[in-house]
């Protein structure tokens, strides 16, 4: 079930002048670890005489280098992409048993490879009142990333803030109040001087008007919109990087597109370059439109539609009897043994000394006396909630 929406996105200067423009960074392509998939993506720039290198920054993100060799009194950059809001599980994801309560230490190889994403700013009076607020532990690591995430979001009112740079978290815990990209990199800090790798994160949030009003909490967007968004990103063994939006107190989910992941907001820009000096106008645009919607529980088909599935369904049923296409269903059958069904292997635990063996031979018997010439297939099966990996299914 997901909904097809098209983002449209224009960053456009002009100058009151020609004038020559250095290099220019571009940071507008949706990163390779996000969940969502983007199924077009497309940038187009104005001068429209350039050269542009696709590159990796040294964090994996896209980065688009363009250099112009001629003076220009416009400089634009307009980015159109397709995104399958297909909804993402954000609790889907494994913890290793030495990390699943805090605190928890990383093992040393892994510590060494997350050295940049646990550089800490200055330790303030404001940042360490904020840290004596946060339980100590033992508790279940997620646990306390949910509390530590809304920690943020109750103590920093959101603000629009259109004035350039990222505050420090002294600032922003002194203001109480931030923009997101004030609250990510306070959250990062925290996050870092808890002992946990953290990073900031630029990108897009899609936010789509729900379909029901819900009975409890916060009604949602009234309409579909888009915007500039910033996040945290903590690490965790086994799980990997954990988006946390401390805006709204929640894990990222399909709607967060990550643009770029930098141990230092610094590097996230979405520009970045040089230009002569100018008088300069600058317009942004930012726009998104559903292109096509999969019927859902809170959006069924229509009446219409149904009757329509119902005649398609009456005569596909009327080929296959005239052309006489005999249907059958498979199954998956479930057993215990006879003599032993009370031991774990056959209650609890995933293996055991006979299971893989009797399952073996009760495949050959269920292919000698229903299939003969069947092809036997052994691979992964079902995974359930805190085991390490599926199970078989043969």
């Amino acid at each position: 079930m997901s909904v097809l929406v098209s983002l449209h996105h224009v960053t456009r200067y002009l100058y009151d002048r020609p004038v020559a423009l250095g290099p220019q960074m571009i940071r507008l392509r949706p990163a390779p670890h996000g969940r969502t998939r983007i199924p077009s993506y497309s940038l187009k720039v104005v001068p429209a005489e350039h050269h542009v290198n696709w590159q990796h920054d040294p964090h994996g993100n896209w980065v688009a280098r363009y250099t112009f060799p001629q003076r220009t009194t416009e400089f634009a950059v307009t980015v159109d992409l397709h995104a399958d809001l297909a909804a993402v599980n954000p609790f889907d994801f494994f913890v290793e048993p030495y990390a699943a309560t805090y605190p928890f230490a990383l093992p040393p190889d892994l510590a060494h490879e997350l050295g940049g994403y646990l550089d800490l700013e200055p330790l303030g009076p404001q940042l360490r009142a904020f840290l004596g607020q946060v339980p100590q532990g033992p508790i279940g690591t997620v646990q306390f990333l949910i509390d530590l995430n809304a920690q943020v979001q109750r103590g920093i009112r959101y603000v629009v803030r259109m004035e350039a740079g990222v505050q420090t978290p002294e600032e922003t815990l002194d203001a109480g109040a931030g923009s997101c990209r004030d609250s990510s990199w306070l959250l990062v800090q925290a996050l870092r001087h808890l002992g946990l790798p953290a990073r900031f994160v630029s990108g897009y949030l899609i936010q789509l008007k729900p379909d029901v009003v819900p009975l409890e909490g916060p009604p949602g967007p009234s309409q579909d919109g888009a915007d500039f968004h910033a996040w945290a990103e903590v690490f965790i063994p086994g799980a990997g990087w954990i988006g946390l939006d401390p805006t709204s107190g929640l894990l990222t989910g399909e709607g967060h597109i990550p643009l770029a992941a930098t141990p230092h907001h610094r590097s996230a820009a979405p520009i970045t370059g040089t230009v002569e000096p100018a008088e300069t106008k600058f317009f942004f645009e930012m726009s998104i439109a559903r292109v096509s919607e999969t019927p859902r529980v809170t959006r069924p088909f229509s009446d219409e539609a149904w009757a329509a599935l119902d005649a398609l369904g009456e005569q596909i049923d009327a080929d296959l009897a005239v052309q006489d296409v005999r249907l059958t269903m498979g199954g998956e059958p479930t057993f215990v043994s006879i003599d032993d069904y009370q031991s774990p292997q056959w209650s609890t635990a995933a293996l055991g000394a006979e299971k893989r063996v009797l399952a073996d031979a009760l495949v050959r018997r269920l292919r000698e006396r229903f299939a003969p010439q069947g092809l036997m297939h052994y691979g992964l099966g079902k995974w359930y909630p805190g085991e390490a990996m599926p199970r078989w299914a043969f």
